[in-house]
């Protein structure tokens, strides 16, 4: 009988056991001896553990990460855990976990299932070349250069050579090419072991245009003339798109818990409130009237309307309040440590707002066929459906920042403005580091402020991640320290 995981309890222990072991043994790193038994693994048991490894990733240090640089969250005045991310001072070391999960458990897993010679895994092995795809594109957009031709060669480890952004982007694209006619194969569905859609083909269909769109439109600035013949090409093959997030869903079991509550209730942090409301998104939401306000952030039940019941402070602002009493993320978002509903918050890949604004965007700039107000409109919608915050007719006809912007649009900037900052809006808590990756893109929205707490020069923002300690200490072609301020290929640079 086939193995299901209706949980992701053993499949995020492989993730914890191969992120932790690979810092005290080096024989474990090497690809021939995976952690996981590969050489004699159902390749269908490896894709639960590289979803659950890109999740851990996502879901964990680059949703903290994304959502303070975002300015959703800041660093709590009664804590201290991210104070050096609010600072904009990250260490190398921050960044070896997801390096190590990303190369050693997702890439290499996904490269294992590709090259399996089992009969019938036709459909498996398209979800693993999305997955392949999905994890270079976010460790590109992180960190630049990376390793790719030689990446998964274990002749050359530990020392690939860092292949440009560029390169890597080419091979995103191949891959979700690659995955498509896979993807529409009569083949022996996942079912239970695909813990994002449970084999549903249709839908990862959805999910490789969707991913496709978003990596045109990355090269919307760096190169416009890919990105639109790209996008043209997509459009001919009457694609459909995520019409429902790509999620990998929690429990309250042990070992099950939302990844970033899970870190934040273990024994380490303690259930130590660490993120609170940044006033930077709090005002927008506020000068909006915006109801998703009282769904990313716990109230205080001690105030009489639901926008007095939220504290914020400005971002980085920590030392000036020691002892203010300021709002959470709520547990919707899995940002309350104090409270084990946070447990349940999925981890979203992409979501159907997302999947509505890249479409929005596309129609916009003229790369692609369609109406943008309707796109728009439904993107607003997905996100309040996503949270349960009712039906969004009233803010998209009243809020400044709903309908009435992209109405007053009359360029294709402007137009984009809007877009993205309603993206921006939709992926409080739950897209961090996307929202993060396109105001780096766009430098929308437009009403950031630089951390009080800043380390770096004036008006400053960080624009990457630092490469891991691992590379610094074992791969001979270590490309160097690269400072955050220095913008990704395809970014914009700082004002």
């Amino acid at each position: 009988m086939k193995r299901k995981y209706k949980n992701l309890k053993r499949a995020l222990f492989i993730v914890l056991v191969a992120a932790f072991g690979f810092s005290g043994c080096k024989k474990i790193l090497d690809v021939n001896q995976n952690p996981n038994n590969p050489d004699h693994a159902d390749p269908t048991l490896l894709l639960p553990t590289t979803q659950a490894a890109v999740s851990q990733v996502v879901g964990n240090s680059f949703q903290v990460f994304g959502n303070i640089w975002a300015e959703y969250w800041t660093q709590s005045p009664v804590a201290s855990q991210y104070k050096s991310m609010d600072q904009y001072a990250p260490i190398a070391t921050n960044f070896d976990n997801p390096w190590l999960n990303l190369y050693r458990v997702a890439l290499i897993n996904s490269d294992l299932i590709i090259k399996s010679n089992q009969a019938g895994l036709d459909n498996v092995k398209g979800i693993a070349y999305l997955m392949k795809a999905y994890s270079y594109q976010l460790a590109t957009d992180a960190f630049g250069d990376i390793p790719l031709s030689q990446a998964l060669q274990p002749s050359v480890y530990p020392n690939p050579k860092y292949d440009k952004q560029q390169a890597v982007y080419d091979s995103i694209f191949v891959y979700i090419n690659k995955a498509l006619p896979l993807l529409k194969a009569n083949a022996v569905s996942p079912g239970g072991q695909d813990m994002i859609y449970q084999g549903d083909m249709s839908k990862w269909i959805a999910f490789a245009n969707t991913l496709e769109l978003r990596a045109y439109l990355r090269l919307s600035n760096i190169d416009p003339n890919t990105a639109q013949a790209g996008i043209a090409a997509l459009y001919q093959t009457n694609p459909t798109f995520l019409t429902e997030d790509a999620t990998i869903t929690y429990t309250s079991t042990g070992g099950n818990e939302n990844p970033f509550y899970n870190e934040a209730a273990s024994p380490t942090l303690g259930k130590i409130q660490n993120v609170v409301a940044s006033s930077t998104a709090v005002n927008a939401f506020k000068n909006n009237n915006d109801p998703r306000l009282a769904k990313f952030y716990t109230l205080f039940i001690d105030k009489v309307s639901p926008v007095d019941s939220l504290e914020s402070i400005a971002q980085g602002s920590y030392i000036q309040f020691p002892n203010k009493k300021v709002s959470t993320p709520s547990p919707l978002v899995g940002g309350q440590a104090n409270d084990p509903a946070s447990a349940t918050a999925p981890v979203k890949l992409l979501s159907a707002a997302e999947s509505y604004f890249l479409q929005a965007e596309a129609v916009a700039r003229g790369w692609a066929t369609g109406n943008v107000t309707a796109l728009y409109t439904q993107g607003i919608q997905a996100s309040f459906d996503a949270i349960g915050a009712g039906d969004a007719t009233t803010y998209i006809n009243t809020a400044p920042d709903g309908l009435a912007a992209l109405t007053a649009a009359t360029t294709v900037d402007a137009k984009v403005k809007a877009i993205i900052t309603q993206k921006y809006y939709a992926m409080c808590g739950f897209q961090g580091f996307e929202a993060w990756t396109e105001w780096r893109r766009t430098g929308y929205p437009s009403f950031w402020v630089p951390s009080a707490a800043t380390t770096i020069a004036a008006g400053q923002k960080p624009l990457r991640m630092l490469y891991p300690n691992t590379e610094l200490t074992s791969n001979l072609n270590y490309p160097g320290t690269v400072p955050i301020y220095t913008p990704v290929w395809w970014g914009l640079p700082n004002p």
